[in-house]
């Protein structure tokens, strides 16, 4: 029987509401019983790892994230844990409102709900773009680290069924064997993307999902099962729900996801080592090893899983193993990952070819191989986290989501977050320009551009994934600058960001210096460049919405510093 004009979804796909089961249909039965109505609140549950000290697990937590102290800093900023309310709503048409929406904002909700993708009469997952003049390829698909936004925007609007459904199908799309031609992945790793396939004859509705066999350069995500993570925290918080993470299912895709990235071999750094292509740069940038993006998120999982995981025997074994991981993690991002203009100067003074544990330039790194350019952009207030560091290298770009999630997680420590916010002020033109925000300054060109990206056509100067301008970096802006009590810098940036959105489509990025120009290959009506501003405006809007992605600074997790003056970054 074909379906009636009811059953298709906004954005053409058939939604059919029951579907007959085949042998390569979506075995999911448990989990649409989860679905058919919500559980009670388990509000009873002991003290959250968020609740205690991190000193009971050998590092601390402070129940309070820290807020720079200015004249722009409003109240709101101080206790946003405490004001924090699931039952709150903002955004288009709410009421709750308590100013009149940007014009904008109605149209980016209406685009939004267009993209969303139904499997068996239920949303789960928006697709990447809904660009009608080209070609598909995996855009009609939904990509878990695209969701992110639309899952907050929904999230933030009150509408937390559709996130649900989504945890539970990634879960279970987790759970199915994972081949690139002849070799098996780890039974951990989460999706890249999953497609809905609608067979109108049969009537008939099954999911096809990608774990990088199909992705370009066969790259399996690891940011995927971070992001997973940090997701069913924040439906948590928002929601107020702990019965989805203490589902029985839910502990094993974490504990899954966890054996995957705390598995002891031959590493003798506890960063996690990663092939390039792996995260949101999913094409070859020369960040292969131990990219700064990968290094935040995983400190930001690890920090979530704590939370989430249940106290029993299994769990208390994984709470010991990440409670070790992350204090090893936090002295290593911080001390060695870290830079300022002192630092700059020590590793341009360093000496080399040093042996023994009284080394001071511990990776031998050559101060010939400092670019130039860094010495210009550093400016005498400000720092950052650079892009990688691994034997003999030092990647000096700076990366905007590694940072953004660094003062996030808590991974910088208050000075350090400060100081990342100090950086955006002063390089305001290289890294905000006309267009929120540069995915990574600066651009590589030339011999370097051929070797580094394999002549990569898309990825030329100032263009896409090397300098370009990313719309949904706005969000991670935005929380990044209200959590350390600057919202003048992300308002600045929104309102840039709102003089060309819906002029230009909702481009899913911008290409030149400044992010003048639509990207030459930018998809139009890009979900996630629609959903990173809804969040941003949300978040200014109320601000206790950070509380669903922010985690509070653990001022008991700073490490005495036991090695040479000249690398010491406080």
């Amino acid at each position: 029987m074909a379906p009636t004009q009811a059953d298709l979804t906004s954005n053409g796909h058939n939604k059919v509401a029951e579907a007959s089961r085949g042998t390569a249909d979506f075995e999911d039965s448990d989990f649409l019983r989860l679905l058919e109505k919500p559980k009670a609140l388990n509000l009873e549950r002991k003290r959250s790892f968020e609740e205690k000290s991190f000193s009971e697990l050998s590092i601390g937590i402070s129940p309070r994230p820290f807020y720079r102290n200015s004249e722009n800093s409003s109240r709101v900023f101080e206790h946003l844990d405490n004001i924090y309310s699931p039952s709150r709503r903002s955004g288009f048409d709410t009421p709750a409102s308590n100013f009149e929406p940007h014009p904008l904002v109605g149209e980016a909700w209406e685009t939004l709900r267009r993209s969303l993708v139904f499997f068996r009469g239920q949303p789960v997952g928006t697709i990447a773009a809904l660009d009608p003049s080209e070609e598909d390829l995996n855009y009609d698909q939904v990509f878990v680290r695209d969701f992110i936004p639309s899952a907050l925007a929904f999230l933030m609007n009150g509408e937390p069924e559709i996130v649900k459904n989504f945890i539970l199908k990634t879960l279970r799309l987790q759970s199915w064997e994972k081949r690139v031609d002849q070799f098996k992945l780890g039974e951990g790793v989460m999706p890249a993307s999953f497609k809905v396939l609608h067979d109108p004859k049969r009537n008939t509705e099954t999911l096809v999902a990608d774990f990088g066999a199909s992705a370009i350069g066969r790259v399996a995500p690891v940011d995927s099962g971070f992001w997973w993570i940090i997701l069913l925290r924040a439906y948590t918080r928002a929601t107020g729900d702990t019965s989805l993470a203490d589902l029985p299912e839910c502990q094993k895709g974490m504990r899954l996801i966890l054996t995957l990235c705390l598995s002891e071999g031959f590493d003798t750094f506890p960063t996690l080592l990663c092939a390039d292509g792996c995260c949101m740069i999913d094409r070859r940038m020369g960040i292969y090893g131990y990219p700064i993006e990968i290094q935040a998120l995983f400190f930001m999982a690890l920090r979530s899983a704590l939370v989430l995981l249940k106290q029993d025997t299994e769990g208390k074994e994984f709470v010991e193993r990440i409670a070790k991981r992350l204090h090893a993690l936090s002295f290593h991002m911080r001390s060695y990952f870290w830079l300022d203009l002192k630092q700059l100067n020590d590793i341009y003074r360093f000496k080399t070819e040093e042996y023994s544990h009284t080394a001071v330039n511990k990776f031998n790194v050559m101060p010939d191989s400092l670019p130039d350019w860094v010495f210009d952009f550093m400016p005498s207030r400000g720092g950052y986290f650079i892009g990688n560091v691994s034997p003999a290298r030092m990647d000096f770009r700076w990366f905007a989501l590694g940072n953004c999630v660094a003062i996030l997680a808590s991974l910088a420590t208050p000075e350090q977050a400060s100081a990342i916010m100090d950086l955006i002020e002063e390089r305001w033109d290289e890294l905000v320009g006309e267009m929120p925000l540069k995915i990574c300054y600066p651009a590589i060109e030339g011999h370097e551009w051929r070797i580094v990206t394999g002549c990569d056509p898309k990825n030329t100067r100032w263009s896409y994934h090397n300098g370009g301008s990313w719309p949904v970096l706005l969000w991670l802006l935005t929380a990044a600058c209200i959590k350390t009590g600057r919202p003048q810098i992300a308002r600045r940036a929104i309102e840039l960001a709102e003089t060309r959105l819906l002029k230009d489509s909702w481009p899913e990025y911008y290409d030149g210096k400044l992010g003048r120009f639509v990207g030459k290959q930018a998809r139009k009506f890009q979900t996630w460049s629609i959903a990173g501003y809804l969040v941003a405006k949300m978040m200014l809007e109320d601000p206790s919405h950070l509380g669903m992605i922010s985690l509070e600074e653990d001022r008991q997790m700073k490490p005495v510093m036991k090695r040479s003056a000249s690398w010491s970054c406080f």
